[in-house]
């Protein structure tokens, strides 16, 4: 797996937008971010600079606007994090993850049927 740093929660924002809308502009980065919260367009500006720094972005720079893809896909960040959160907060157990997820929050009956599909998947591989 490529070593690309954890983003933080600014560049979250920024990779939110990009999975969304595709290859974008830091303008039209911005416009996006500042809907949700008020972000100067120099402060995007630099989130993007250290963030194609750090290989969370790519940036594509044969036009005047230079523009910007992530690094990788929304899925493959989102188990980079969670593979991060359960190693440290959780000692590498994925149950003791989900048990305080739904100590926590209540699934819906999409989510739980999604789940027990998921969960009938991981107990075939098992046998």
């Amino acid at each position: 797996m490529k070593r690309i740093p954890k983003p933080t929660d600014a560049e979250l924002e920024v990779l939110r937008v990009l999975w969304e809308r595709g290859p974008s502009t830091v303008r039209e980065i911005h416009a996006v971010v500042n809907q949700q919260k008020a972000r100067g367009y120099t402060t995007i500006l630099k989130t993007v600079q250290i963030m194609t720094d750090k290989k969370l972005v790519t940036r594509d720079a044969s036009s005047r606007s230079h523009v910007y893809r992530p690094g990788l896909t929304e899925t493959e960040t989102q188990q980079r994090l969670i593979r991060d959160l359960v190693d440290r907060a959780f000692g590498g157990s994925a149950a003791k993850l989900m048990l305080q997820v739904f100590g926590t929050k209540a699934a819906s009956p999409e989510e739980l049927a999604e789940l027990r599909a998921l969960l009938d998947q991981q107990r075939r591989k098992g046998r």
